[in-house]
């Protein structure tokens, strides 16, 4: 029974993936191609890994990741019902990821306790991987990294954003149900009650759900943009009411919108919370629809929820991070690329390797493209005396820093802050973790204000 609710899934797939190749057959191909990637990193699931990265490629992209259905492919859903986010990355440069499910029935995990567990080493941690291989070959802004999928793919974004919310800017789901819906104990991938809306639950409950997947997380969600037809049988409808209940409660808002409109005549679109383009969550229920999302149209409002068609994060600044009592620079010495490099301070001289840049995503970065590098707590270490290195981005709580109106920088994780070691003034003094006390050599200017 489950083989066969699958392949009627994707059959019913089909439907909008065979209308959108029938346009396609007259249009014109691009010169860049969605490329397979291999030895991506961790993919404990042998997921298969595409990138398309177009031509007109901007200097600082965004990334979207978009995942696919049961039954589907990378290829099949780049160019067949996704492809408007293909042609969107040659208009606006951005990359896209596609991972592609090798088990049987093509199906992703959102099911097992690994699978529902941040770096818990089923699909959603191959993805990821996926995710750290683009940021360093792309130089992606990592302010600006979204997800959107359909059907499974939409499933598997709801886990993404509630996994890796640090990750995360935005997600759009088209037919999916809640982060955790579908979770099983016995190893299978199906769970007929969710699928057939029978899981109801309060909107603290989803919530509790959802900071299950990444325990200690006290920091903001994803944007959320919900799509489902109301005719929908396979995923049945009322799973996009308790997907709202769960993204609403995340956000501390209530489940009234605070606007409703009808861009076209058979959607109801609501948003909660901000009331423009960008709206903390917006859902939309296409009126007799059933599980042939998205059609035509449709991946236009979500590209531009997403924040693909911007030119880039206002949060970004780039410049030396500056001590304020020693008047020299946090410096990477001899302009090592090399992991785990200690950083000291330095003569201030405007080089590569003091030029830090504050994202919107609270990390400090240096380099770009192959060598981009963050600021790092060595170790992952949360006490006194730590120190700071240079490592590949990967959006661990490590690397992520908050800045405070007195100067100092503090770790997101460990509370601690960024200092000279013992007060020195020299070249090569060493910069680590230390105590806050606000005193003169844990104060700092420069890009690092900018860190949230």
């Amino acid at each position: 029974m489950k083989r066969v609710i699958r392949g009627l899934l994707a059959l019913v797939l089909m439907v909008p993936l065979t209308i959108t190749m029938a346009f396609l057959t007259a249009g014109s191909a691009t010169a860049a191609t969605l490329t397979r990637v291999t030895d991506f990193g961790t993919n404990p699931t042998n997921l298969g890994m595409y990138v398309y990265a177009p031509d007109s490629l901007a200097a600082k992209p965004a990334l979207l990741v978009l995942v696919h259905y049961c039954g589907g492919s990378a290829g099949g859903i780049f160019n067949g019902n996704g492809h408007d986010y293909a042609t969107a990355a040659d208009r606006y440069g951005y990359v896209v990821v596609v991972p592609e499910a090798t088990r049987d029935g093509h199906c992703f995990d959102v099911s097992t306790k690994a699978g529902l567990t941040r770096n818990g080493g089923s699909d959603s941690t191959g993805i990821m991987s996926m995710v750290g291989w683009a940021r360093q070959h792309y130089n992606v802004d990592p302010g600006r990294i979204v997800v959107s999928g359909f059907s499974s793919g939409a499933m598997m974004t709801n886990v993404l954003a509630a996994e890796y919310p640090d990750v995360f800017a935005a997600g759009a789901a088209f037919s999916g149900v809640p982060a955790g819906c579908f979770a099983t104990t016995d190893g299978s991938l199906w769970n007929s009650q969710c699928a057939g809306g029978n899981v109801v639950k309060s909107a603290q409950q989803w919530a509790d759900q959802a900071h299950a997947m990444y325990p200690g997380y006290a920091g903001a969600y994803p944007r959320m943009q919900l799509w489902h037809g109301d005719q929908d049988t396979t995923l049945a409808y009322p799973n996009y009411g308790e997907e709202i209940k769960q993204w609403t409660a995340l956000h501390g808002l209530n489940q009234t919108p605070a606007a409703t409109d009808h861009p076209q005549s058979s959607w109801t679109r609501n948003r909660y919370g901000d009331t423009g383009t960008h709206a903390t969550v917006e859902g939309i229920v296409v009126a007799g629809t059933g599980h042939t999302l998205p059609q035509a149209g449709m991946l236009a409002y979500a590209i531009s929820f997403l924040g693909l068609d911007g030119g880039g994060s206002t949060g970004t600044r780039s410049g030396p991070v500056r001590s304020v009592a020693a008047g020299r620079c946090l410096d990477v010495p001899g302009r090592s690329t090399t992991q785990g490099t200690r950083l000291q301070l330095w003569d201030c001289n405007a080089g590569t390797n003091q030029t830090w840049t504050a994202t919107a995503a609270g990390e400090l970065t240096v380099y770009s493209g192959d060598t981009l590098r963050c600021l790092d707590a060595e170790g992952g270490g949360t006490s006194a005396g730590t120190a700071v290195i240079i490592w590949a981005c990967h959006g661990g709580a490590n690397q992520k820093w908050r800045s405070n109106a007195d100067g100092t920088v503090t770790g997101t994780q460990s509370g601690l802050c960024l200092e000279v070691a013992a007060g020195s003034t020299a070249n090569g003094t060493a910069v680590r973790l230390g105590t806050c006390g606000g005193r003169q050599n844990q104060k700092w200017t420069g890009p690092a204000s900018a860190a949230r």
